[in-house]
C-alpha cells in the first residue's frame, strides 16, 4: 500500500466517523424521547446523556464561533496528503458529502445546531438521567 492510498483511506475512515457522531448526535435525541414513551431504562444512563449533550454543545459553540468541525479539518488535510483534491477520488466520501453535508449560509446551521442543542437540554430535563454511581 503507497502512502497516498494510506492518507485517502484514513480520511475515508475520518469521514464515517464524522457520519456516526452526526447520526449519534441525531438518534441520541430520537431515542432518548422515544425511551421516554417506551420506558426504555438505558437512555437514563447518565453517561451516554452526558456525552450526548457534550456533544451538540461542542458543535453548537463551534458554530457560533465560525470554526470549522476538527474531524473536518483533520479529513481534508489528510486528502490534501494523500495528493487529492477535497472529497474527489473514492465511493464512499463521494456519497457520504451528498447525503450529510450542504451548501447554505452559516446562519441555518448556527440556528439549527443551537435548536437541536436546545432540545437535547431540554430532554435533560424532561429525561431526567440516573445519578451518576460511584463504585
Amino acid at each position: 500500500m503507497n502512502a497516498e492510498f494510506a492518507f485517502l483511506l484514513t480520511a475515508d475512515a475520518m469521514l464515517v466517523l464524522h457520519v456516526l457522531v452526526i447520526l449519534f448526535v441525531i438518534f441520541g435525541l430520537v431515542f432518548t424521547i422515544t425511551g421516554q414513551l417506551l420506558s426504555w431504562s438505558w437512555v437514563r444512563n447518565p453517561w451516554f446523556r452526558l456525552v450526548h449533550l457534550i456533544t451538540i454543545s461542542f458543535v453548537a459553540v463551534q458554530s457560533w464561533l465560525g470554526l470549522v468541525c476538527p474531524l473536518t479539518t483533520w479529513e481534508m488535510v489528510l486528502r490534501k496528503q494523500a495528493g487529492g483534491e477535497t472529497y474527489v477520488g473514492s465511493f464512499i466520501s463521494h456519497w457520504l458529502e451528498q447525503i450529510f453535508f450542504y451548501s447554505a449560509p452559516d446562519w441555518v446551521f448556527i440556528l439549527s445546531y443551537t435548536g437541536f442543542g436546545s432540545l437535547v437540554l431540554i430532554s435533560w430535563f424532561w429525561v431526567r438521567p440516573d445519578p451518576f454511581r460511584r463504585n
